[in-house]
């Protein structure tokens, strides 16, 4: 089985580069300034990586300037949970290792909240988690798991934790392209994202940040995306990256098909094994998603037998 062959599935652990997404990357790694330089070649670079910010933050409804470009998704969960600089971090057990780790780094006072049995963080717990020192957390909720897919209510415990002062990050790196995303409706303060989840290149991710949200880089130097990450920016990956933000729009189109095809799957699994169990289930899910776990059968023998048949 040739790789040309295989059907390809792992998108939530990385997406296929989109062919006008190469065609730009390509065409901007023959651009020879550095984006912070003045003159014209700095400048031609500078545009480049300025007209990216801006299809970036239009993915998000955002604006330009509150999108801090980093090396992916790992660093922008990083920087915020750094960079917010909040005594307590809370943050659900469910998180992406990059949440998980960095809060029990970076944290004095660390609350991992549980979630009920589709996965899901349920207000209450988010209230009773913020009863004290709520006005020295910030609490870091994903808006899509990677694994199961379910889809956190986070527009509510959002609500929940400004009411009582805390600030809110969301780990957003598998929404765009499947599920609608806009900051000002989910109603964080920073935003996670990374390109390759959905088309992108490997290696150039972003936080989108509330303005009048203190920031401090966890990354000094050249005071390069206005103080908040120093660097010089990935210009070609960068570029590729709002080639692909402006791409998302038209992959959000297929998201019902795709449901209606995991719903498919799962129910021919079913007629397999009756006692296969599909995770977060009764939960909402992203269309693209199915955790499916059989009585048995160890996860990675089930990866190594779809390998082998092409999968």
């Amino acid at each position: 089985m040739t790789e040309a062959a295989a059907v390809y599935l792992d998108y939530n652990a990385t997406a296929p580069v989109k062919p006008a997404v190469i065609e730009a990357v390509v065409e901007a790694l023959a651009m020879t300034g550095n984006p912070s330089s003045v003159h014209r070649f700095g400048r031609a670079a500078r545009k480049a990586v300025e007209d990216a910010r801006e299809q970036v933050a239009a993915l998000v409804g955002a604006a330009p300037a509150d999108v801090v470009f980093t090396s992916g998704g790992t660093e922008a969960n990083n920087l915020a949970l750094r960079g917010a600089a909040r005594r307590r971090l809370v943050v659900s057990a469910v998180e992406h290792p990059s949440v998980l780790k960095a809060a029990e780094t970076f944290a004095e006072d660390l609350v991992v909240l549980a979630v009920d049995g589709e996965g899901v963080v349920e207000g209450a717990t988010l209230a009773q988690a913020l009863a004290r020192d709520a006005d020295q957390a910030l609490v870091s909720i994903m808006l899509a798991n990677n694994e199961t897919g379910v889809l956190e209510p986070v527009a509510e415990l959002a609500a929940i934790a400004h009411a009582k002062g805390a600030l809110v990050h969301c780990d957003a790196v598998q929404a765009p392209g499947r599920v609608a995303l806009d900051m000002a409706a989910l109603g964080v303060d920073m935003l996670s994202l990374s390109a390759h989840k959905f088309g992108g290149p490997k290696g150039v991710g972003a936080l989108a940040v509330r303005p009048g949200v203190a920031l401090q880089p966890i990354l000094v130097g050249g005071g390069q995306e206005r103080g908040r990450r120093g660097g010089t920016e990935n210009a070609a990956a960068i570029v590729g990256f709002g080639v692909a933000a402006e791409l998302a729009a038209e992959d959000r189109q297929r998201a019902p098909l795709l449901a209606r095809l995991r719903d498919d799957l799962e129910a021919r699994l079913g007629e397999i094994e009756a006692a296969r169990r599909v995770f977060g289930a009764g939960a909402e899910r992203l269309p693209n998603t199915s955790c499916v776990t059989m009585p048995g059968v160890q996860s990675e023998t089930q990866v190594m037998g779809l390998d082998l048949a092409g999968v």
